[in-house]
């Protein structure tokens, strides 16, 4: 490879998949309560030190998570009224669909911001 050569290099590579994973750990959340806060908490504080985008992402996407499952609650809370029900499922579509674009984003080396987000770690 040439000093022109557009493609990031290994160590690049690895930074960029950690930073997804972090996103997508996200996902244990359809597989364990609060796993979606876990996830990626776990896969931050175990990579944070490994590159700047991991550390970003990492805190960004737990934040993220935090304020779902605090719409979560909300829309649970909800229920009583029936409103709660189609909030749920929002929520988690809406929650879904912006972890993929973030993993997406990550992979590419972007650093993401959700929207709508409680930034709580700094």
């Amino acid at each position: 490879m040439s000093e022109l050569d557009p493609r990031p290099n290994n160590s690049e590579l690895e930074v960029r998949r950690w930073a997804a994973a972090t996103h997508i750990a996200a996902i244990a959340g359809y597989l364990i309560p609060f796993g979606n806060i876990i996830g990626p908490l776990l896969v931050w504080q175990l990579k944070k030190e490994d590159g700047q985008l991991i550390d970003d992402q990492g805190k960004e996407s737990v934040n993220f998570q935090i304020t779902v499952s605090i719409a979560m609650l909300i829309s649970a809370a909800l229920t009583l009224i029936l409103i709660g029900f189609l909030l749920i499922f929002v929520v988690g579509l809406g929650a879904l669909v912006l972890v993929v674009i973030a993993a997406i984003k990550a992979n590419d080396g972007e650093a993401y911001r959700y929207p709508l987000t409680l930034r709580l770690i700094k």
